[in-house]
């Protein structure tokens, strides 16, 4: 696609924590010569080593979101579960047209979060296939090259072109769709059949790809395919099942998401991945008891860690 041009000079972007993908962003953003604060917990300045695609290394400095000052630009890369949570603090710190784009794993309904909004405020969704990793809290890598979908889910507006061009400079190469929930599902049977998966067996991702996991990996897809298409977004197996098999060749060496929370003691999206397909299939009377056993295995799991 052709790339966007900005309307204006670069605008300040506030970016919600410190996970891998949002320092990411943050990095490239202000590489790029965009204003870049952190909404943190705990305000705190970061000085944070970023080593880019190309293996250079180079040393930030992030500053806190000030509180008395409207944000006008927000990027939400927390965990599904945390979404809510995190738009709701922030509410009363946005501007009357602020723009906000979320992105997480998994799927969870996005109609409570427009509820909040005003209706001149604007909500996006990006779905990325980049991967970073934190070596520290303060060094981010970014360890696997891959592309953004973007979507909105409200009403244009003039500052559209500025939202695309800078999360093409966060998180692109991007492609922007008017509907988001056929990358979501596509995403969702790749993070089915990966995620738990590396977590329950404490692997990397290239482990999967042994003839002993083909069934439950087959099963996993079929699962979803089966949910998506009977929710209006038909998937077929065999492309979703090479896809995944892709992507586990593409990051054999990486851990997962959910292995490395698992690990770390950290809740995990799991509600939000195979928990999303049983409570789909569920409302349609679809049995899903592959996705049922890993969301099983993996509350099991974190439970007792």
């Amino acid at each position: 696609m052709a790339p966007y041009t900005p309307t204006q000079p670069a605008l300040s972007w506030s970016i919600v924590g410190r996970g891998a993908i949002g320092l990411l962003a943050g990095a490239r953003l202000q590489l790029a010569g965009y204003p870049i604060k952190l909404w943190l917990k705990t305000p705190e300045e970061l000085l944070l080593t970023f080593t880019d695609i190309q293996h250079q290394e180079q040393r930030l400095l992030m500053l806190p979101q000030q509180t008395d000052l409207p944000i006008r630009q927000l990027l939400v890369p927390v965990k599904a579960y945390d979404v809510d949570n995190a738009i709701t603090q922030i509410l009363p710190h946005l501007a009357d047209h602020a723009q906000l784009v979320i992105s997480h794993n998994g799927i969870i309904p996005f109609q409570p979060l427009l509820d909040k909004l005003k209706p001149e405020q604007g909500l996006w969704f990006l779905s990325t296939s980049q991967a970073a990793y934190k070596a520290t809290p303060e060094h981010v890598i970014h360890s696997g090259a891959g592309m953004s979908f973007l979507a909105k889910l409200t009403a244009e507006s003039n500052s559209d072109a500025d939202i695309i061009a800078a999360m093409t400079t966060a998180l692109g190469p991007l492609s922007v769709v008017a509907d988001i929930y056929p990358i979501l599902w596509q995403k969702l049977a790749i993070n089915a059949a990966i995620n738990p998966l590396t977590a329950i067996e404490n692997c990397q991702n290239g482990q999967l790809a042994s003839p002993y996991y083909q069934p439950q990996i087959e099963a996993l897809v079929s699962e979803v395919c089966q949910v998506a298409t009977a929710s209006g977004f038909p998937m077929d197996v065999a492309s979703s099942l090479a896809k995944v098999y892709q992507v586990i060749t593409a990051t054999a060496n990486n851990f997962s998401s959910m292995q490395q929370d698992v690990q770390a003691g950290r809740q995990t999206e799991i509600d939000a991945i195979c928990g999303y397909v049983c409570q789909q299939a569920a409302q349609l009377q679809i049995a899903a008891p592959a996705n049922q056993q890993m969301l099983l295995q993996i509350k099991a799991i974190t439970a007792v860690i």
